[in-house]
């Protein structure tokens, strides 16, 4: 019997696109725009971000794994008034320092994959991890971690289905290739179980982060067919036709850990 943890990775593995796509490709697919995760003026309220107010304190520290610009962690501030941001991409930290800077809160960056750089970076009053469990195959070290890196609440948020899904109908389109449909949160929580953390969930509906406009859509969605510039028309088309929805299902995962000794 496969435990709920091999279980996540094997369903995360039924992503790898075929060598023969991928070597054709003119770039790498997996790709993450900076233009994705800009961060607005007015950062809209969330289960995600309610959880994770509920226990902090004025001036508090807010971790985000994966971090992006910053939306998780500056949703936060105030309470919060220092921020550490953890993510692989050196843009996504430039964002993330301009951001906290705009907003008059400190910050500290922390460059590379979690749980890797995981003994370099502080502890937290609260840890987020948004949109980030879906790239991880090998989940428990990347949970742990978290849990260790906390002083009172882990938040995680994810899509209710893997984030490559919306593009399961374009795959089929031009490549004739079926994509699979998990893991999902109950996946997340059975590991959770597993590793003897009592997390909760809950579910909620909010909007898709989408690109400006039709060509920068084209665009980034050629890259992930790994398809050639040449071809970019047929994937306008094609989106023009199927346009992407504007909201999705989400799933919020937080635990406490009990205060550690000093």
């Amino acid at each position: 019997m496969t435990s709920a943890a091999q279980n996540w990775s094997q369903a995360l593995d039924a992503w790898a696109l075929p060598d023969e796509i991928v070597n054709s490709a003119p770039q790498s697919p997996w790709i993450h725009p900076p233009v994705l995760f800009e961060v607005p003026e007015q950062i809209p309220p969330s289960p995600s971000h309610e959880r994770a107010r509920e226990v902090l304190l004025v001036g508090a520290t807010v971790l985000d794994v994966g971090c992006g610009g910053g939306i998780a962690a500056f949703a936060l501030t105030p309470p919060a008034t220092h921020v550490i941001g953890v993510d692989h991409q050196p843009e996504m930290l430039v964002m993330f320092s301009a951001n906290a800077a705009k907003r008059g809160v400190t910050c500290e960056t922390v460059e590379g994959f979690w749980p890797s750089v995981a003994d370099r970076t502080p502890e937290a009053d609260v840890v987020t991890a948004h949109h980030v469990v879906y790239n991880v195959a090998d989940i428990v070290p990347f949970l742990r971690a978290l849990d260790d890196h906390t002083k009172a609440r882990v938040v995680v948020e994810m899509p209710d289905r893997h984030p490559l899904a919306s593009m399961s109908e374009a795959w089929r389109h031009f490549w004739n290739l079926e994509r699979p449909d998990g893991p999902t949160p109950s996946d997340l929580l059975d590991v959770l179980h597993e590793i003897n953390i009592d997390a909760h969930c809950e579910q909620w509906s909010g909007p898709m982060r989408v690109e400006q406009n039709l060509d920068q859509a084209a665009h980034f969605m050629r890259i992930r067919l790994c398809l050639p510039e040449s071809r970019v028309d047929e994937v306008r088309d094609f989106l023009s036709s199927h346009p992407a929805p504007t909201a999705r299902e989400l799933t919020t995962i937080w635990w406490d850990v009990a205060p550690r000794e000093a």
